[in-house]
């Protein structure tokens, strides 16, 4: 963690306005002062999203994709067309942690997809919801199990508002993932996994902010992500920049 984090958005929040109008939201994210992006859909126009991040200077820091699934072979040859080089499994369904060989076998499928993504110079990471933290294997959250059984090529992306939603101290969380996580999502709002609750701009919810970036050295992005927002949109995720580069621990 130095004060020169990069600042990202996970733009899967911002689905609407992207499929509305790719070329304006990325332009009013670049001009709020982000660097950085983490697109959710690369197959559909990898080309194109690539032209409009370099006009705005954008970068894709990171991609969710289903890099376990049957368009592994399709995601791999986006990832370096949009110019992302690391790629996030971003999602397991909650039975995949109800015990230690459930979550052997998603190990196995992750590392099994991080063989294959080392042929193309592409490395691969893991995203948590809240399930991860409140399920506990023998008192351990399953996330720090998976953690365990995961090729030490993975890297973790810990969102950071599901992880205290969770139920877990999320600065302790992070001290003790270590320098796996290179990637946080920060969010903000009332703290719930009831996700009709909808988040609002970072530092003006319940997450302590500062004590979590600050837990989190190796992190090499900040990504602000609101999955659903309060108030207007671009008008929090200008808030949220501001926040983080002038008060937030960075």
């Amino acid at each position: 963690m130095t004060a020169t984090t990069p600042l990202a958005v996970q733009l899967y929040g911002l689905d609407q306005a992207m499929t509305a109008d790719r070329h304006d939201t990325l332009r009013r994210l670049a001009a709020m002062g982000y660097t950085g992006v983490e697109p959710y859909d690369i197959l559909s126009d990898p080309h194109g999203l690539r032209a409009d991040l370099d006009e705005f200077g954008l970068r894709a820091c990171s991609v969710h994709a289903w890099i376990t699934g049957e368009q592994q072979d399709e995601i791999l040859r986006a990832l370096p067309v949009v110019g992302a080089d690391t790629v996030i499994l971003p999602y397991a369904a909650p039975e995949r942690f109800a015990d230690r060989a459930a979550v052997a076998a998603l190990a196995g499928e992750i590392n099994a997809a991080v063989r294959a993504a080392a042929e193309h110079g592409i490395r691969v990471g893991y995203h948590n919801h809240e399930f991860e933290l409140s399920t506990l294997l023998d008192g351990v959250p399953a996330l720090e199990v998976l953690a365990d059984l995961l090729d030490p090529a993975v890297v973790l992306e810990v969102d950071t508002y599901w992880a205290a939603a969770g139920g877990q101290d999320v600065p302790a969380l992070l001290r003790r993932l270590g320098d796996r996580v290179r990637h946080l999502h920060v969010k903000d709002g009332p703290v719930t996994v009831d996700r009709e609750q909808p988040n609002v701009a970072v530092g003006s919810g319940r997450m302590p902010v500062p004590a979590i970036l600050a837990a989190a050295p190796a992190a090499e992005w900040h990504i602000v992500e609101l999955d659903q927002c309060a108030t207007d949109l671009f008008d929090a995720m200008a808030q949220s920049h501001t926040y983080l580069t002038t008060k937030g621990v960075r």
